[in-house]
């Protein structure tokens, strides 16, 4: 079992906590580094985070459990345009990326007015390669109860977010619902707005924590990080992709940003333990820019094969 940390610390002699981290067995999922700071989101085993929480303390960094590492979640709006776009969305974007989450915006093509949205199947679709579904609406109850059909459907687990506060039983289809995140014209950095959001992170955290134990009892045949440290190590192709995270980690699989149609003869045939990726997962066309979608096999198909 492996723990997801986020490190936070100078760019000087980071180098070192790299080559712990390999040394460990674990993995980075993701770097970044803003002039001088590295902020770096890693996975090492359980056993051994003693040892990188040593190193943070040698070179005066923070380190914090980060649950979120690791998942992709997906940030959806009724629409992008301008004028109906929820401000908070942006925000709940930004917020749940500093506690590890890799997310996308997803803005729906019918989304503006209650009586004129709608969803296709094809945004379904694309929604439900994620690990999670955000959906950011608006300030009125009766709109935010009338557009639950939007994820009633959905075959991921939905948080809705809005202004009032609404009994969850009130929303079919969702799993839970944040209130206080309405459309307002400005950022959310008042008070009330900082706890909504510290809301919407425990509740992602849960819901997070509750599909892990649920993947435990079924997990799958490899870790998702052994997959995307195999990709990064034998595609050499990906590291010429321009897109952030070009190898993007989920609960159950990894997302590869480069051509579907080009590269994915390469990714079926990336070994892992003696077999071929394409033995122990399916591998296909993803909805977002024709990129890779890796989902891995759970213990089970072992069984039903």
């Amino acid at each position: 079992m492996y723990e997801t940390l986020t490190f936070t610390g100078g760019v000087h002699k980071s180098e070192e906590v790299k080559e712990l981290i390999e040394d460990l067995g674990g993995f980075i999922l993701q770097e970044n580094i803003v002039q001088m700071e590295l902020v770096l989101n890693m996975a090492v085993p359980l056993d051994d985070v003693a040892k990188i929480e040593e190193k943070s303390k040698e070179l005066l960094a923070e380190l914090s459990v980060a649950p979120m590492a690791g998942s992709e979640i997906a940030i959806v709006s009724p629409t992008l345009a301008r004028h109906h776009l929820p401000h908070a969305a942006c925000d709940i974007s930004e917020y749940l990326r500093e506690y590890g989450a890799k997310d996308n915006m997803i803005g729906l093509a019918r989304g503006d007015g209650k009586g004129t949205s709608g969803i296709s199947e094809e945004e379904k679709q694309l929604i439900e390669e994620h690990d999670i579904a955000v959906f950011a609406l608006g300030s009125f109850e009766t709109c935010i109860k009338n557009k639950s059909f939007l994820y009633e459907d959905i075959d991921i687990p939905v948080i809705v977010t809005g202004s009032p506060d609404i009994p969850i039983e009130e929303l079919p289809g969702a799993d839970a619902y944040v209130g206080g995140l309405g459309r307002i014209p400005r950022r959310l950095r008042r008070g009330p707005d900082i706890r909504a959001l510290e809301k919407l992170v425990e509740t992602v955290e849960e819901i997070l924590n509750s599909k892990k134990r649920e993947m435990n009892l079924d997990p799958p045949l490899v870790p998702s990080i052994v997959v995307k440290n195999a990709i990064e190590n034998q595609i050499p192709e990906v590291k010429d992709a321009i897109s952030p995270a070009p190898v993007t980690s989920q609960l159950d699989g990894v997302r590869v940003k480069i051509d579907y149609d080009k590269y994915h003869e390469l990714i079926e045939n990336v070994i892992i333990d003696g077999k071929k990726l394409s033995e122990i997962a399916d591998i296909k066309k993803s909805k977002m820019y024709d990129y890779i979608l890796v989902k891995i096999n759970s213990e089970s198909s072992l069984i039903e094969n």
